[in-house]
């Protein structure tokens, strides 16, 4: 489950920064590395990153249990 964790962190990491990218310089680095917003695997990637972001999502549980131990 650690290597689960570590992939869905990286990628939800990786979309950030695309955001960022966006954000700042309206800039799509997966639509330019994928053929555009539209293309199937541009598509797929942000189907991917934003499952990841659900995945992610637990992690609140996590740190919500962590600072009851201390």
């Amino acid at each position: 489950m650690k290597t689960l964790d570590s992939i869905a962190l990286a990628l939800l990491i990786v979309g950030g920064l695309n955001w960022l990218l966006v954000g700042l310089f309206e800039f799509d680095l997966v639509a330019t590395l994928f053929g555009g917003q539209d293309a199937l695997l541009s598509k797929i990637v942000y189907i991917i990153v934003g499952l990841c972001a659900l995945y992610c999502l637990k992690f609140f549980g996590l740190l919500s249990r962590n600072n009851n131990k201390h």
